[in-house]
Formats: C-alpha cells, structure tokens, sequence
C-alpha cells in the first residue's frame, strides 16, 4: 500500500512539473506575441532578405520606316554607403566637401551645406544606405560616376537601382494606337496587344530590408540577369500619321467639333499606314488629345456611307442597273409614320441609280432596298452579314467595339427597320469596318484584315513576319465591284464629293452625313434625334486615291461639328482630300518607273576627266557600250566622236606629265587637277567651280617647275 502511494506521489508530481512547464510555454508565448511583439518584428524586418524581380528592358515600337515610336529610357535610384571598408576616415575628411559641392552642381535640389550634412549625420550613425536623389538619368549617372569617393564604383559606396519608363519621341502622334503601358496597370493599345514580346523576362537580385520599405542590394551584381524585351516594327509611316493628325486636328478647330478619327490603309496589304483619335479637352477647350480610339472601339450610326453596302447587295443578288430610274417625288416619303427625306430636293421626280447614289438620296435607296427585299428582308440582312459587317474584324490591338446589324427576328425589328438601314440607320458600325469594306472594293472585291504590325524583332534577328490576312476572296462579283467603282467615281465627278476633284489623280468615295441619337435625360435607355436646330451630326467620308489604281483608301469622321455646316462633303471631304495630295506628293509608289525600258538611253553621258577604272567602273555598273577601257590607276580623256560608245583614245594625262609636256585637262575636277599638276611643281591657279573648261598654258606645252597656269572651271 506504502509502495502504491509513493508510486501516485511520483506521478502527481510528474504531472504539476508538466503542467507549470505547458504554463510556462504558454506565458513566453504571449508575452512574445502581444507584449514584446512590435520590438521583435522590427529586428526580424531588419534582417529580412528577399529576392526581388528585375524589370526588364521593354522593348522598341516603330514605325515602317524604323522611327521610333516608344521606348523604355533608364532611370536610377541614387543612393550611397559613406561607410563602406573601403572609405577610410582619411578619404573621407579629404572628399566630402568636394562630393557635397559636386552633387549641388548637379542636381541642384539642396545647397552644398544641406548635402555635406547629410554626408556627416551617415558618417556618424553608420547609416549603409542613404538614398541621394532617385529619377537620374542616365547621362546624369555617368557624370555622377566621376565624383570624388563615388568614382570608386561599388567600392567608393554608390549603390544604383534601375528602374525603366516609357516615352513617346513623337508625343501625339498615334499615342493611342502605340497605348500605355505604367507600373500596375494593364497595357493598352499596341503596348497591351503585343505585351508578352515587349516585356521580355524578369531578373532576380537579392535584397536587405534595412529599414522601414527601403531596400539595398546585398551583391553588387544580379542574381539572373533580366531578357530585354523584342522590337515592334509597325505598319504605320510616321510622315504619313504627321499628316492625317495635322489635317484633322485643323478641321477639328475649324469646325468646333468634339472629335474625330482618321485611318489610312494599304489597299493591297491591309496595312495601317496612320490612324489619329482626336477628343477635345472640354466644351470650350481648343485642346485635343489621344485619348479614346474611335477608329476601332466606337460602333456608330455610319449613315450615308453605308449606302454602297446597301447598293452592293441589290446589285449583286438582282444585277441592277445603275441607269434604272426609280421614282423619288419631290425628296419625301414615308414608311408607316416615319418621314424619310432628302437634304436637298431632287433634280427631277425620277433618278438613276447612278444619280441616287451620287445625289445620296435617302428617299432614292430607302425605295430601291424596299423595292427589292420588302419580301423577304432576312435575304438583305444576309447579304451584309456575307460582307463581315456584323462581326467584329478581329483586330490584334484589344478594345474592338461590337457591330450592330439588325435580325430579322430581334424584337426590336420594325415596318421601318429595312428602309432605315439602307441608308445608315438603325446599325452600328465602326469607322475601321466601313473603311474595310470599301478597301475591298479598291482591292477588286478581296476584303483583307486591317493590320498594324509588320514584324517583330529581336537583336535585329526577325523572329515574327505578319502577313496580309484575307477575310474574303470575293465578297461580291466582278461586276458589282466595278459598277460599285463607277458609283464611287460618279461622287467625286458629279455629286456631293465634288470638292475633291482633284486635277493630279482621280479620286472615289461616298460623303457620309449622320444624325446622332441622344439618350434620355432620365437615364430610361430612350433616344431620340432632337428637334431641328437641337440636333448632333456627324460627318464623314470615306474613299480611295488614285481611282484608277488604287494604292490607299481612308476614313475621316467628324462628330458634333458645331459651326452650322455639318455635312460629310463640306466638314470631312477637305481633311481626305488635304491628305490624298499631301501623301501623293511626297510617294515614289505613284510614280511609274522610268527605266523599264533597255532603249531609253540613246547617248552616253557627258563625263569629266577621270581614272580609267573609275570610268570602266560606271561602264559596268550602268550597262552602258565602252571601247579600249583598261583596269588602270592613269586618269584618261574620253573621245566623244562616238555618243552612243564611252571610247579612250590619245595620251594619258600622266604620260604627258612625265614627259614635262602640258596635258589636255579638260573635264578634270578641281581635285583631280590640283593633284597632278603640283605633284609636278606647277603653280596652279583656279578660276570658278565645276570641271576644267579652259587652261593657260597650251597642249603640248613644254614646263618647269614653278611655271604658273591658270584653269577656268565650268
């Protein structure tokens, strides 16, 4: 029983110490947790050690040409170790005066005292780490790098972190399509489109948390050195975006509009050669910026230039003729109880096709759509789906808006709908679809994607070719596209695109006239047109140049012009037809060769006095006939008794030279002649510039040295 106590006694007594040491843990792990906390998180963050990501170079952005567009330029963060092994007490007492004045000089953000200070307070405390200036560029880093004590490098304590920001060279032009691309935020534009190529991959350098959020590097170089990004060459000339901007941006003040967009294309290719986006700052502001890509993310109510998708249709589902006369009265009619009118009263009660679309009568296509598919208006409905205008492109930069092209069957179809649409209502589409469309019809009815890359490099190796991109064949029939042709050319000649005549080219295209719909006040969904006098337009024209060999089709469109003239021909056709003769006038692909043929050179060129391998040099280059021309170092004088042959006869200049006797020197240049006459002693004197045409001292002439001869030169 003794046995069995003591044996309980030993147990209970075991378990006390076990439970005082469970108490004991427990106490330690709250007064570590809540009383000393703070103090304990602060030592562990002060030793704190992490690998941090290197940004990567991102790469270029330019344009067709090879200017540059967007880059990435460094920037440093300035900091300093005045405590460095390497800055004895010595080195120390000696520079810092001149390091404080030298830093002053440079940035000049803080007198010489002020730096000098701030030098001693982390000599005093042992600071390693004290931050001098951050956003240095680098022209200002490799001055700093010539500093006393810092042009010791790592050892002379300067620590430098780099950081990378983006610029526009060109500021303005194309900032939306080229998009953003900041710290945090998603790219846009090209920027966000291509991203993956630009960024390149990441580095690694590890750090020390020293105090608070600033961190030093622990090693003077990287763990893994970041993959700069590839380059981006776009389609986009730069010369030409200059031109589209200037143009809209003068029409956009002319006309006190809210914005505008402009793109032009490569008929062939699809390539975007400019593309503008122009918002006015604020109602009364006179600014405009790139801010909202109109061109690609606003569908809107196209209006008279979806016209030529209306005819399109009809004449290729019913080959109408562009002389079939339809009856238009006097400009007005009405489908249930909407009016539907004309801007202008018709020149006689019955128009052609032709005349319709020139005239761009609403009461003339309202009637020749309805006329046709009144029946069955899901076949028109088709046929413009068939032309890729109720699906988006497809575009590689992001944000593309929606197009709108009604169904039959939506809810919302009507007794109006079908005469609406024919003439630019009731549908949305974006200014870069209505350009496709019409692209195709200078491209002969193949309909290629807009694109606005060409290819992408790396370290100047190609690693990405972007192709033409073909969406249709042929959207429509041979014969419609050149009635379609017809139609267009007949605006400019005859109808409300008559202000682009332009006497260089032939141009074609359609005036575009838009009411904007207004929605409620209340915020209910409804909108309305207004009353007239209280109406927002938009105007717009959309066209190719030259007309008979299409090269480039362009978009303008104007919204909310406010100055009283609002029409597509009058507010947008200058902005297309100012660009047309500016693009013209400076493109070498409008011009036809003048060497195609083998016989355009009857007669070979006049040529000076010249080397004989020179002259037998050109011959072969320039394919023309020569005779007696030898590989020689000798300057020689060329026969011209035969103009359609480079013939060598007579002496060589320098074998009458080396037999001391005046040389014929005509045709010889000012150098050539100085060289070889005072190399033999003559005293030369020049009259005029060109190529020796008289000398003083006749052919044949004996010389010494010293003698004087004077060359008139020609």
């Amino acid at each position: 029983m003794k046995e069995k106590k003591d044996i309980l006694s030993r147990i209970y007594l075991v378990y006390i110490l076990l439970c005082i040491f469970a108490i004991s843990i427990l106490y330690r792990i709250f007064v570590i947790q809540f009383v000393q906390g703070d103090e304990w998180k602060a030592k562990a963050e002060a030793f704190t050690t992490k690998v941090h990501e290197i940004e990567a170079v991102r790469g270029n952005i330019f344009d067709v040409n090879g200017a540059l567009l967007a880059t990435s330029l460094p920037y440093y963060e300035i900091a300093i170790d005045i405590n460095a092994p390497s800055i004895d007490d010595k080195l120390f007492r000696e520079k810092k005066d001149s390091l404080a004045y030298s830093l002053h000089d440079l940035f000049k953000d803080k007198s010489e005292n002020q730096y000098l200070k701030i030098l001693n307070t982390a000599r005093k405390t042992k600071d390693r780490y004290v931050v001098l200036k951050r956003n240095v560029s680098y022209k200002e880093l490799q001055i700093l790098k010539k500093f006393p004590i810092l042009r010791k490098g790592s050892k002379g304590g300067l620590v430098t972190l780099q950081t990378n920001k983006r610029e526009r060279p060109f500021q303005l032009l194309a900032a939306r399509t080229i998009g953003l691309s900041r710290p945090g935020i998603k790219p846009v534009g090209l920027e966000g489109a291509f991203d993956d190529s630009l960024k390149g991959e990441g580095g690694r350098r590890l750090m020390q948390k020293i105090a608070g959020d600033v961190w030093r590097p622990i090693n003077d170089e990287n763990e893994v050195e970041p993959k700069d990004g590839a380059d981006l060459y776009t389609t986009i000339d730069i010369n030409i975006q200059d031109v589209a901007e200037h143009a809209l941006l003068k029409a956009l003040l002319k006309n006190n509009a809210s914005h505008g967009c402009v793109v032009l294309m490569e008929v062939k290719t699809g390539a975007i050669k400019a593309i503008a986006n122009l918002t006015r700052g604020g109602k009364d502001s006179t600014e405009y910026s790139e801010t909202l890509n109109y061109a690609i993310g606003y569908p809107t109510e196209p209006g008279s230039t979806f016209k030529l998708a209306s005819l399109l249709a009809v004449i290729d589902d019913y080959n109408v003729s562009l002389e079939e006369k339809i009856n238009v009265g006097n400009g007005k009619c009405m489908y249930f109880n909407i009016p539907v009118t004309d801007a202008h009263p018709p020149e006689t009660p019955d128009l052609t096709v032709q005349r319709i679309f020139e005239t761009s009568s609403n009461v003339g296509v309202s009637k020749i759509i309805t006329k046709y598919y009144s029946k069955n208006p899901q076949q028109f409905v088709d046929k413009l789906n068939s032309f890729h205008l109720n699906k988006p492109l497809g575009l590689s930069i992001p944000g593309e808006g929606r197009p709108l092209i009604k169904q039959v069957k939506d809810k919302d179809w009507s007794g109006v709908t079908l005469p609406q649409m024919s003439y630019g209502y009731e549908s949305l589409i974006t200014p870069i679809q209505t350009l496709t469309l019409y692209n195709a019809i200078a491209n002969n009815g193949k309909m290629v994607k807009p694109h606005f890359v060409k290819e992408i490099r790396r370290n100047e190796n190609t690693i990405m070719v972007y192709r033409p991109e073909i969406i249709s064949e042929q959207i429509v029939k041979p014969s419609t596209v050149a009635k379609a042709k017809e139609l267009l050319e007949g605006v400019v000649l005859n109808g409300t695109g008559k202000g682009l005549n332009i006497t260089a080219f032939k141009v074609a295209g359609k005036t575009g006239t838009a009411q904007i719909a207004k929605i409620g006040k209340k915020g209910n969904g409804k909108t309305s047109y207004g009353e007239a006098g209280n109406r927002i337009y938009q105007a717009s024209f959309v066209g190719y140049f030259p007309a008979d060999n299409p090269l480039y089709t362009c978009i303008i469109l104007i919204n909310s012009p406010s100055n009283g003239i609002y029409y597509g021909g009058l507010v947008a056709g200058p902005v297309f037809k100012e660009i047309a003769e500016k693009v013209y006038a400076e493109s070498l692909d409008f011009l036809s060769p003048i060497n195609h043929k083998n016989d355009l050179i009857t007669h070979t060129p006049q040529i000076g006095t010249t080397k004989e391998n020179e002259l037998n040099e050109l011959a072969k280059r320039l394919d023309l006939p020569s005779k007696n021309l030898q590989p020689t170092d000798s300057y020689i004088t060329r026969n011209y008794s035969d103009s359609t042959k480079l013939i060598v006869t007579g002496t060589k200049i320098e074998d009458a030279l080396k037999k001391g006797m005046i040389p014929n020197l005509t045709g010889l240049s000012a150098k050539d002649a100085l060289y070889l006459l005072e190399n033999k002693g003559l005293n030369v004197t020049l009259q005029g510039y060109g190529l020796v045409k008289k000398q003083s001292l006749e052919v044949g002439q004996k010389f010494n040295k010293g003698d004087k001869i004077i060359l008139t030169l020609i």
